[in-house]
C-alpha cells in the first residue's frame, strides 16, 4: 500500500494510499452574519473555520491597540523597558488626554504612571493618550512607534494593512497632534484576516496578555482626584454579568471610529479549544457582541480536537526503511510524538491521506538510509493532507506546514565493517553462481 519513493536530493516522498475515516475541513456553509467582515480562527493551529471577505481592507479602529500591545509585551520581554517603570506625559499626552470626547483617563506632568497602569488604562478601557505615551516610550515618538508598528506587521507577514497611529482614532479626532508624516485625515486600515494573524500572534507568544483583557472592571489611580471606574468595553466578559456574557471569554479588543462603525476582536476557551474571531463594521455597540456569539457558538458546537496520530504511529506498508552499509539492511520508523487536528465533528465522508517526507541528507543514491544511524534520531516528517470535497485554509503557509510530526528511526544501527561487507558481497557472488548452474543443470534434463 503505498508508492514507492520519489526522486533524490533535498527529500523523498512516501504517500499513502490509506484513507482514514477523519473529520474534515470546514463546511462551506456557516452562520448567517451582519457584518461587512468576519473571520473565526483556531487559536492553536491557525485553521480558518469560517471566513467573510476577510481580505477587504477596513478601519480596525481601537482594535489597532492589539499591536500597540504587541509592542509593548516585545519591549518588555527585550528588557527595553519594565512593568513598574515611569512613563513620561508629554505635553501632546496631557492635551489629548483631557478630550472627554475620547475615551481616555486624565493625564498629568507632573504626577507618576507606571507601564502597568497605563497598559491597563489601554487595555482595559481603551484610554488612547495612555496608549500614545506608551507608544512614545518605547520609540521616542508616536511617529516613529508608527513606523515600529508597520514593520512589525510586515515581520508578522500581515498582507492587508496600514498604520498611521498608535490607538486606532481617525487623525482628524486628534486636534492636529497626529504623528508627523501621516494625513490629517488618515485612518488605520486592516483586513480581517491580517487582525486574525495578528491577534493569533499576540496570544501565541504573549498569552499573558489575557490576564489584563479579562478585567472586567478596575479603578485608575484609586483614592486620587483622577480616580476613574474603567469598565470594559468588551461586554462578554462573565465578570460585568451583562447580557452579553459568554462562557469563556476572556479577550480581547473592541473598535469604533465613525468609519469604522463598531469592530470586535474576541477570543474564548471552553475545554481544550480556544478560538479568535473577528467582526468589522457591524451596525452597533451590541450588534458587535451578538456577532461574536454567533461565530464563537459556531465554533464550540461544530469542530474539537482530535489525535489523528498517536506517538510511535507508522504508515501502513512504511513501517521500515532500507538501511545500506549497515549491521542490519532494514530500520523501523515511526512518529516521535503525537499529532492533533482541528476537525469537523459532523463531517464523515471527508478524509486525510498520510503523507512520510524523508530528509535528502540521511539517504543514499538509491534513496536508502546510509548507516550509522542514532537511536531516536529525526530523519523526517509525517504530515496529514486533507482530500475531501471542502477547502482547507490557515492564517500563513507556516501554519499549514506545523500540521506534521517528526518521524524517528527506533533502533540503533552500526555501520558495518569492511569483512561484514566483504562477505555479504561473496555471499551474493555466490548466490547469484549457484542459480545460474542450477539453470544450467535444469537445462540438461
Amino acid at each position: 500500500m503505498g508508492k514507492n519513493f520519489l526522486g533524490t536530493g533535498a527529500a523523498a516522498v512516501l504517500s499513502s494510499l490509506a484513507v482514514f475515516g477523519f473529520a474534515g475541513s470546514a463546511e462551506a456553509s456557516g452562520p448567517d452574519l451582519e457584518a461587512e467582515a468576519a473571520i473565526l480562527v483556531d487559536a492553536e493551529t491557525g485553521k480558518i473555520i469560517y471566513q467573510d471577505n476577510i481580505d477587504v481592507i477596513l478601519p480596525p479602529a481601537s482594535m489597532t491597540k492589539i499591536m500597540t500591545e504587541y509592542l509593548v509585551h516585545e519591549a518588555i520581554e527585550e528588557g527595553e523597558i519594565s512593568w513598574d517603570q515611569t512613563v513620561p506625559i508629554s505635553d501632546k499626552v496631557r492635551e489629548l488626554s483631557h478630550v472627554r470626547a475620547l475615551s481616555n483617563v486624565p493625564l498629568r506632568p507632573d504626577e507618576e504612571y507606571t507601564v502597568r497602569e497605563l497598559y491597563e488604562s489601554m487595555a482595559i478601557y481603551s484610554a488612547n493618550a495612555a496608549t500614545i505615551a506608551l507608544a512614545e516610550l518605547i520609540s521616542g515618538s508616536e511617529t516613529e512607534f508608527v513606523d515600529k508598528m508597520n514593520e512589525k506587521a510586515a515581520e508578522l507577514g500581515l498582507d492587508e494593512y496600514e498604520f498611521v497611529n498608535s490607538s486606532g482614532l481617525n487623525n482628524n479626532s486628534m486636534g492636529g497632534l497626529h504623528p508627523e508624516g501621516t494625513g490629517a485625515d488618515a485612518e488605520n486600515m486592516m483586513s480581517a484576516r491580517a487582525t486574525a494573524k495578528l491577534a493569533y500572534n499576540l496570544l501565541d507568544e504573549y498569552p499573558e496578555v489575557l490576564e489584563t483583557a479579562s478585567i472586567g472592571r478596575k479603578s485608575f489611580k484609586e483614592g486620587t482626584d483622577d480616580e476613574i471606574d474603567m469598565v470594559n468595553w468588551n461586554w462578554m466578559l462573565p465578570e460585568l454579568d451583562l447580557p452579553f456574557a459568554y462562557e469563556g471569554l476572556d479577550g480581547l479588543k473592541t473598535g469604533y471610529t465613525d468609519l469604522a462603525g463598531n469592530a470586535f476582536t474576541a477570543t474564548a476557551e471552553r475545554e481544550d479549544l480556544r478560538l479568535i474571531s473577528v467582526v468589522m463594521r457591524t451596525d452597533s455597540r451590541e450588534a458587535r457582541f451578538e456577532e461574536t456569539a454567533k461565530l464563537l457558538d459556531y465554533g464550540f458546537d461544530n469542530y474539537e480536537h482530535e489525535e489523528v496520530a498517536e506517538e510511535g504511529y507508522q504508515i501502513e506498508g512504511h513501517e521500515t526503511l532500507p538501511v545500506s552499509r549497515g549491521t542490519e539492511s532494514e530500520v523501523s520508523i515511526s512518529t516521535a510524538e503525537p499529532l492533533t487536528l482541528l476537525l469537523h465533528r459532523n463531517e464523515e465522508a471527508d478524509a486525510y491521506t498520510p503523507n512520510l517526507t524523508i530528509n535528502g541528507e540521511f539517504l543514499d543514491e538509491e534513496n536508502q538510509l546510509t548507516a550509522p544511524i542514532e537511536q531516536g534520531e529525526v530523519i523526517g516528517y509525517i504530515d496529514f493532507e486533507y482530500t475531501g470535497e471542502n477547502s482547507e485554509e490557515y492564517l500563513s503557509e507556516q501554519l499549514e506546514e506545523a500540521k506534521r510530526v517528526p518521524v524517528i528511526v527506533n533502533e540503533e544501527v552500526e555501520k558495518a565493517g569492511w569483512f561484514s561487507l566483504g562477505m555479504r558481497s561473496i555471499g551474493g557472488f555466490f548466490s547469484g553462481m549457484w542459480n545460474n548452474v542450477a539453470d544450467t543443470v535444469k537445462g540438461w534434463f
